[in-house]
């Protein structure tokens, strides 16, 4: 198991319950293993529209790579055959709307995104790249999805690499398009 910062509200007593989910944040580690939520904020919104790095650095699927984009990302469809289940998400976006000190607490108004998308080689049940993504403000969850689509298609298009659209997503997804001349 790779091995990741913890967030700062993780107590020994929570490393300790969550035997095997040693390594991943507070609030993975506390709702995947069913264990007690967070109650205090331990990320930054100062970053919105993206995540804290420090809670939300994003991950890399291992099985994507520039020699097999043909057989994963490049293929329609693919992202729904690793894409985890809301049963899966759903603990990691109540701890993180907690984790984010988020006013408003309505699941609904959040989607639990991969910082680094599924369309690009983001690692899909790595909660260091899951986060709640708010749907509310301008970027958001929304814009991010079309800048997904478009980065994708200029990497399967063989207009830029794997590795410079994962690096454009990853330091600001905001400006990834302008940053790789595909928009």
């Amino acid at each position: 198991m790779s091995r990741i910062v913890l967030r700062a509200c993780v107590t020994a007593a929570a490393v300790t319950a969550t035997v095997g989910l040693i390594g991943t944040p507070a609030y993975a580690a506390g709702s995947a293993a069913g264990g007690a939520l967070s109650t205090t904020a331990s990320c930054s919104q100062s970053y919105l529209p993206l995540p804290d790095p420090a809670c939300t650095p994003g991950a890399k699927n291992p099985d994507v790579t520039q020699s097999t984009i043909g057989s994963t990302i490049c293929v329609s469809g693919w992202t729904a055959t690793i894409r985890p289940s809301t049963t899966y998400t759903n603990g990691l976006k109540k701890q993180g709307i907690i984790d984010y000190g988020y006013s408003d607490t309505n699941m609904s108004d959040y989607e639990e995104d991969h910082f680094l998308p599924l369309e690009l080689g983001g690692a899909p049940k790595d909660p260091r790249n899951l986060w709640p993504e708010p749907h509310a403000g301008s970027p958001n969850s929304s814009s991010k999805d079309s800048v997904e689509n478009a980065v994708k298609k200029a990497v399967c298009a063989h207009q830029v690499t794997l590795s410079a659209a994962q690096t454009a997503m990853l330091d600001n997804w905001t400006t990834a398009k302008s940053v790789l001349g595909i928009g």
